[in-house]
C-alpha cells in the first residue's frame, strides 16, 4: 500500500522559510513533486525532481525554492526561502510509482506566510 506522509508546513513571516519532507512508501517512484493550492484557487505545480535529478519548478517560484530527494529514503524534500505572502496554500507531496504509472498524493500541509 503506498503512503506518503508530508511534514514542515507552519506558519511564518514574509522573508523567512521553512522546509518541507515527503516521505513514501511501498512502491518506486519516479518523478516526485510538490504542488499547492490557495483558497478559491486551482492546484498548481510548484516543483518536480525526477529520479535522476532533474528538475523544473514554477515560475513564481524560480530563485526562491528548492527540491531535493533522497532515492534510498524515497523522501522528497522542498527548501522554500524568501517565503512571500502569495505562498499561503496547502502544499501536497505527488509520487509517481514505476510500475504501474500511477500518481499518488499526500495528505497535504499548510503553509502559511504572514505580512
Amino acid at each position: 500500500q503506498v503512503q506518503l506522509v508530508e511534514s514542515g508546513g507552519g506558519v511564518v513571516q514574509a522573508g523567512g522559510s521553512l522546509r518541507l519532507s515527503c516521505a513514501a512508501s511501498g512502491s518506486i517512484f519516479n518523478a516526485m513533486g510538490w504542488y499547492r493550492q490557495a483558497p478559491g484557487k486551482q492546484r498548481e505545480l510548484v516543483a518536480v525532481i525526477n529520479r535522476g535529478g532533474s528538475t523544473n519548478y514554477a515560475d513564481s517560484v524560480k530563485g526562491r525554492f528548492t527540491i531535493s530527494r533522497d532515492n534510498a529514503k524515497n523522501t522528497v524534500f522542498l527548501q522554500m526561502n524568501s517565503l512571500k505572502p502569495e505562498d499561503t496554500a496547502v502544499y501536497y507531496c505527488n509520487a509517481v510509482s514505476v510500475v504501474p504509472v500511477k500518481a499518488y498524493w499526500g495528505q497535504g500541509t499548510q503553509v502559511t506566510v504572514s505580512s
